[in-house]
């Protein structure tokens, strides 16, 4: 499974988990705008380190967080 398969799938399950409406993903969606919080992000973000085996955020040490869905997904394909 690619990255971008992978991290889609994390965002429609924990949606699914939490009770929030994931709004359709497209590469300029702005986090914010997802339907998913800060907290459902970072279950995302752990459940991705554990499945792609990378934390990003704690691998970079000089980066600007990702605003967009498409930047998220790079974040992670940049660092795999």
């Amino acid at each position: 499974m690619s990255a971008r398969s992978e991290i889609t799938a994390q965002f429609i399950q924990v949606a699914l988990e939490q009770d929030k409406k994931l709004e359709p993903l497209s590469d300029d969606l702005a986090l914010l705008d997802s339907g998913l919080d800060s907290l459902c992000l970072a279950i995302v973000v752990d459940r991705l380190d554990s499945v792609l085996g990378v934390d990003p955020f704690s691998a970079a040490e000089d980066s600007r967080f990702p605003v967009t869905v498409g930047e998220f997904i790079s974040f992670y394909e940049k660092c795999l």
